[in-house]
């Protein structure tokens, strides 16, 4: 009998391991599209039109919950691992209370969810700590999911960069945001791709004269022919590394002066400088799951091995 506890004493604890390491699951296959032809997805022109269904399989609808209206759309976010959403802190600037949060992912039309769509209540909402409400600097939010998502063709994790090389790949943004500015919110998913530019043009005496820093990426077109909106805040700026075969979240998209205007590109906070604080609270919350679940499995594991 002593073997046979012995055995479910091993089975349990290879289950707590399980539990421990979800947040991270999923890091090392990322930034992959199962439903997409990557090779299609390059020739698109430039310019904001609908997403196929999985084109983005990454992309979060961050919803929030207000009494007698339900839930809606306010901001886009990108999942990083199978419990975890990357988003913009001015996001949740006056709703920090992960109670009235939901996320929904793996969805096309915001009304029309389908078989594969997932809502999670979200559990935590973890703001860095320097974020800067007038500047935009820091802007960065991390959601942490109740319940964790399973991966599948619809839903997968985006690539956190390793490194600050963009220049030569396609990069695109995508969002649920106003079509043209002081406009209304698209119902479908909308998609464009974009040129990243480098800083010293962006902050031009003309654009936006020096206030950018080396924390944001500044995307678009000069000319104001595609860029992000407000309900597009929090979304992916993502480019494709053809050597690797996948995209990587290079942006999240933070703030411009109005929308579309010619010589004021969107302006996105630059992932890569992040990664550390990334890494640093999933690690954090890795922890946190591991407190709460070792009492439970460990006396689960006492009671069966005295017990037979």
């Amino acid at each position: 009998m002593r073997k046979e506890a012995m055995k479910v004493q091993l089975k349990i604890i290879q289950h707590l391991a399980n539990c421990i390491t979800f947040t991270t699951t999923g890091r090392k296959n990322c930034g992959t599209r199962p439903l997409m032809d990557e090779k299609k997805t390059e020739s698109r022109i430039i310019g904001g039109h609908d997403a196929m269904v999985g084109s983005w399989p990454w992309q979060v609808s961050l919803q929030h919950y207000t009494i007698g209206l339900g839930y809606f759309h306010l901001c886009g976010g990108s999942l990083i691992t199978n419990n975890t959403v990357l988003t913009a802190a001015h996001c949740v600037k006056k709703n920090r209370n992960a109670a009235f949060w939901r996320a929904v992912i793996a969805v096309h039309h915001l009304h029309a969810h389908n078989y594969y769509t997932r809502k999670r209540r979200v559990s935590t909402i973890t703001v860095h700590s320097d974020y800067d409400s007038e500047s935009y600097e820091n802007d960065i939010a991390l959601f942490t999911l109740i319940k964790h998502v399973k991966y599948n063709n619809y839903i997968q994790p985006i690539c956190i960069p390793e490194n600050d090389t963009i220049d030569l790949y396609p990069c695109y943004i995508a969002g649920w945001g106003n079509t043209k500015e002081k406009g209304v919110g698209k119902l479908i998913l909308q998609e464009a791709q974009v040129d990243v530019f480098p800083l010293r043009l962006c902050n031009r005496y003309d654009s936006y004269a020096g206030r950018l820093t080396e924390n944001m990426v500044c995307a678009g077109s000069l000319t104001g022919r595609v860029d992000s909106c407000q309900g597009d805040s929090g979304g992916p700026l993502m480019c494709y590394f053809r050597n690797v075969s996948r995209y990587y979240l290079i942006g999240i998209t933070s703030f411009g002066l109005g929308c579309g205007r010619p010589r004021y590109p969107g302006i996105y906070v630059r992932t890569v400088n992040y990664k550390n604080w990334i890494d640093a609270h999933l690690i954090a919350k890795t922890t946190d799951v591991s407190i709460r679940w070792v009492p439970i499995y460990w006396i689960v594991a006492w009671t069966v091995f005295y017990i037979l």
